[in-house]
């Protein structure tokens, strides 16, 4: 299976300023399987250690940061010799040992010969006292879930993958049948790589659902596992109320929404465990738009996503007729299904931080504004080829430094005062103009 941010992992082992790696990511979006991978195929071998449930490692950690002794009890735990140019060093499921994560910046500070990896889930939230996360002394990347791209790889599709790299508009819209029929799959399997394996070994789409069953059973033991029984309550609360949420003309997040009498304040540490895990992604209000557009996010008005639009689909309980072939009962929530993919998209495949704005006395509303290279784009989102667009016009008459966008699924075209992009070939910014 191909994940594009190998790349980037190819980069860090060639830098002249390597420091050790945390590759950040929800569980399981793929980190220990492309470390490995990465490992397999750019190293003479790996010394990999989990930490879950591993106290004889955890040990070697307690007793202090000295470099050569901590190779030595690798050496020991791996069975691997461990030479600093040819051997990658895997912590797995660091949290787990908030020590060997602080170990990071004495490998940085006392010993950068050695390529280390971490991998693991909530770092920057379970860390304990005396431990902390070594700022400024580790490199970091992010790994989501496969996005569209990466799915038409994995599914053997890959020149379809090349053509929209390519930006060839009029190659691209002779294949738009065939891309409009894998974005559909792509709507129900969705990007987490061992439902994307299980369709793409049976071709039968009820296997990758009940992958994604047990994914969402097993956060919804993540969140008992780390929390308080009160947390936990608030958390779970939280996270089931997304696809509610979603499935409102409205799509933002509002507290009394997930029961009656919900109050922020029992909820704020709820919304901030689910984004930090990677099980959410948080889209903050813009009330008025700038470049840099965080300084004037609204932090108490926001929508919230999750991190895979196959697992927002399972959450839902939509079944496989209503979305490839759709249905008037899926109507409603089709909207819903195509924005979590879009922001899945500007995450993942276009390394962006996505925003919303809405008027403060009207009904307008843009589905997301993005800043890219010094330049700020306001995007609409169409679930069908409906191209009316009257919030997005009225905003860029009004904002007119802004590029517009659209994304649809009509064919690209370009009009005076903005673009539309075919949603399959939202990474491909060469298109935005």
């Amino acid at each position: 299976m191909d994940r594009f941010l190998m790349e980037d992992l190819i980069k860090w082992k060639s830098s002249k300023r390597r420091k050790p790696l945390v590759l950040n990511g929800a569980r399981p979006v793929g980190k220990t399987w492309l470390l490995k991978e990465f490992g397999r195929t750019q190293f003479e071998n790996i010394a990999y250690v989990s930490f879950d449930d591993n106290p004889l490692m955890a040990a070697a950690f307690d007793e202090g940061y000295d470099i050569p002794r901590l190779i030595m009890s690798l050496q020991a735990a791996t069975g691997e010799r461990i030479d600093p140019a040819t051997t990658l060093i895997i912590f797995d499921e660091v949290q787990e040992c908030p020590k060997a994560l602080t170990s990071l910046k004495y490998f940085c500070e006392n010993a950068p010969e050695y390529h280390i990896a971490a991998a693991g889930s909530l770092l920057g939230i379970l860390v304990h006292e005396g431990t902390g996360f070594p700022v400024g002394k580790v490199s970091t990347l992010n790994l989501h879930p496969l996005s569209y791209r990466e799915f038409l790889h994995a599914t053997g599709n890959g020149r379809l993958c090349d053509l929209i790299d390519s930006g060839d508009t009029a190659m691209i819209e002779t294949c738009a049948l065939a891309f409009t029929q894998l974005l559909r799959q792509y709507y129900f399997v969705g990007g987490m790589p061992e439902a994307v394996a299980t369709f793409a070994d049976t071709g039968v789409l009820a296997d990758a659902r009940e992958v994604q069953g047990q994914i969402l059973f097993g956060y919804e033991r993540d969140i008992s596992k780390h929390l308080s029984a009160k947390e936990t309550e608030f958390t779970l609360a939280a996270w089931k109320s997304v696809p509610s949420h979603l499935g409102q003309e409205n799509k933002r997040f509002v507290f009394g929404h997930i029961k009656d009498g919900a109050r922020a304040r029992d909820y704020r540490l709820a919304i901030t465990w689910l984004t930090q895990a990677g099980m959410a992604t948080l889209v903050r209000r813009i009330s008025k738009p700038g470049i840099p557009l965080a300084p004037y996010a609204d932090d108490t008005i926001f929508k919230l996503f999750t991190l895979d639009v196959g697992l927002l689909g399972a959450m839902a309980g939509l079944d496989e007729r209503s979305v490839i072939a759709g249905n008037s009962a899926f109507t409603e929530f089709k909207g819903a299904l195509t924005e979590q993919y879009v922001c899945q998209q500007l995450v993942s495949d276009c390394g962006l931080a996505p925003f919303y704005w809405s008027a403060e006395y009207s009904s307008g509303e843009i589905d997301f504004l993005v800043q890219d290279s010094g330049s700020m784009y306001a995007i609409e989102v169409k679930a069908e080829e409906n191209l009316r667009a009257k919030s997005l016009r009225a905003f860029r008459a009004a904002h007119p430094e802004t590029k517009a966008l659209r994304f649809s699924m009509s064919g690209y075209r370009e009009q005076d005062w903005m673009r539309n992009v075919p949603l399959y070939a939202i990474s491909n910014k060469a298109l935005w103009g």
